[in-house]
C-alpha cells in the first residue's frame, strides 16, 4: 500500500482536525465554522482560497507550472440533522446535529493532500479544492456552479470520494456509468367528503382511494418499467383523520422514488400522476399531485473512472479495487458530473471496529446515530488525492 509517508507522519494532527469538525457538526449552509477551519488551514500552507461559493463553499488554488490543464477535487463539510449516540471525547457538542455521514473524515483528507500538494507541487498544471455545503438535501454543488464554480475555475475533470462502511480499510471501489440513484419526492393530496363513520354513503371516503393507489403504484415498477432498469417508488407517509367515527376529508402520502437514469424517471412521474388523478376520479375524489426532482443520478464517466480505477490499483493493489456496486441512496456530486467528466468513487471504512470506547450500540452505518469515520482512512484517502493528481497530469492530455 503506497501511503505517503510525509501524510502519515501527520496522522495524529490530521485525526485532531477531522474530531474537531465532527464534535461541531453544522448543518447545510451553516458551515460557518468548518468552512473557518479549512479556510485557516489552506491558508496558514501559502493556498490561495476564495469563500462564499454556494453560501459557505471554500475553494483553495493550487498551482505547479504553467500547464492551462486544471483538476478539481471535491469534499462535503456539512451535517445531518439527529441526535448522535456516541459520548467519546469527540462526539457532537450541539443536540440534533452529528456528522454520521463522514463528510467530517472526507473534508480532512482533502485537508491532508491540499499540505503535501503545496509543498511539493509535483505536476504541472491547477488543482482546485472543492469543499461544498449542504450535501445533505441543500444541493451545496447545484449552488456552487450557480455562483459560478466551473466559470470562476475553470477544470477539465473533476472527482469526488465517500467512504464506505462495510468495505474493508485498504480498500476501494469504482465503476462507469451510473453509481447513485436520483431523489425526488412526491406528495399527494386525496380530497373527498367527511362524513359520520357509522354512514359513510354520505361521503366519499379518501382512504380507500389512498390504498388503492399505493397498491397500484407498485405495478408501474413491475408492469410499466423493464424488468433490467431499476427504479423504487415507496410511499413512506400516510396521513387521515382525526377521530375514530369520523370519515376524514382528505389524506395525504408522500414519499420518495429513486432511479438510475432520467428516462425511468420521467416515465415514473408521468405513470404516477395518471394513476393518481384516475383512481381518485374513479371514486368522484379530488386528486392534488405534486412531484419534486432533488437530485439527478450520480453518472460516471467511463475514462475518468478507468483512470481513477489504475491509480487505485497502483496504490493498494488491484485486488483491493472492487466494483462500485450502485446504490439507491443519491449524492449531489451528480451536479457536478453532469458538467464535468469525472467520477465518483468509495473508499472502505472498515467494519465498525475502530470505533473508540463510548460508541453508541447501533452499526457504524451512514445516517446512523452511532457513526463514526474511521481516521485510519486520512493517510489513505489524502495519499490517494496527491497521487491521482500526480498521475493526471503526468498523463498525456
Amino acid at each position: 500500500m503506497k501511503v505517503i509517508e510525509e501524510i502519515l507522519a501527520q496522522a495524529h494532527s490530521l485525526a485532531a482536525v477531522r474530531r474537531d469538525i465532527h464534535a461541531h457538526p453544522e448543518l447545510c449552509f451553516q458551515e460557518q465554522r468548518t468552512a473557518d477551519v479549512v479556510a485557516q488551514q489552506l491558508t496558514a500552507w501559502g493556498i490561495p482560497i476564495h469563500r462564499g461559493m454556494g453560501t459557505t463553499g471554500v475553494v483553495g488554488i493550487i498551482k505547479g507550472g504553467d500547464s492551462p490543464r486544471a483538476i478539481g477535487l471535491r469534499a462535503d463539510m456539512d451535517a445531518l440533522p439527529m441526535q448522535e449516540f456516541n459520548t467519546f471525547a469527540h462526539a457532537s457538542q450541539h443536540a440534533g446535529k452529528m456528522h454520521a455521514c463522514g463528510h467530517d473524515g472526507h473534508t480532512t483528507m482533502l485537508l491532508a493532500a491540499a499540505q503535501h500538494l503545496a509543498q511539493h507541487r509535483h505536476f504541472d498544471g491547477t488543482v482546485y479544492l472543492i469543499f461544498q455545503p449542504a450535501e445533505e438535501g441543500g444541493g451545496g454543488a447545484r449552488e456552487m456552479i450557480k455562483d459560478g464554480l466551473f466559470d470562476q475555475f475553470p477544470m477539465d475533470a473533476v472527482f469526488g470520494m465517500h467512504n464506505w462502511p462495510g468495505m474493508k480499510a485498504g480498500q476501494f471501489a469504482v465503476s462507469a456509468g451510473p453509481v447513485m440513484a436520483s431523489s425526488n419526492e412526491f406528495k399527494i393530496t386525496v380530497r373527498g367528503k367527511g362524513s359520520h363513520a357509522a354512514l359513510p354513503h354520505n361521503g366519499i371516503d379518501p382512504v380507500p382511494v389512498a390504498c388503492q393507489m399505493v397498491q397500484a403504484f407498485q405495478t408501474i415498477i413491475s408492469r410499466n418499467k423493464k424488468p433490467v432498469d431499476a427504479g423504487v417508488i415507496s410511499v413512506t407517509m400516510i396521513h387521515a383523520g382525526e377521530a375514530t367515527n369520523v370519515v376524514p376529508d382528505a389524506c395525504e402520502l408522500q414519499g420518495t422514488v429513486r432511479t438510475f437514469t432520467i428516462e425511468v424517471l420521467d416515465m415514473i412521474e408521468r405513470r404516477m400522476r395518471q394513476v393518481a388523478e384516475h383512481v381518485c376520479a374513479a371514486h368522484d375524489a379530488v386528486c392534488e399531485f405534486s412531484f419534486h426532482r432533488n437530485y439527478p443520478p450520480t453518472v460516471n464517466h467511463a475514462a475518468e473512472a478507468a483512470f481513477a480505477r489504475q491509480v487505485m490499483a497502483d496504490m493498494v493493489g488491484a485486488e483491493n479495487v472492487l466494483p462500485q456496486e450502485p446504490t439507491m441512496g443519491a449524492e449531489d456530486f451528480s451536479y457536478m458530473l453532469q458538467a464535468k467528466p469525472g467520477c465518483y468513487f468509495f473508499i472502505g471504512n472498515g467494519d465498525g471496529t475502530h470505533r473508540e470506547m463510548g460508541h453508541g450500540g447501533g452499526p457504524c452505518t451512514l445516517h446512523n446515530p452511532s457513526y463514526d469515520f474511521n481516521d485510519d482512512l486520512i493517510p489513505l484517502g489524502g495519499s490517494y488525492w496527491v497521487q491521482l493528481v500526480e498521475a493526471w497530469f503526468a498523463a498525456k492530455p
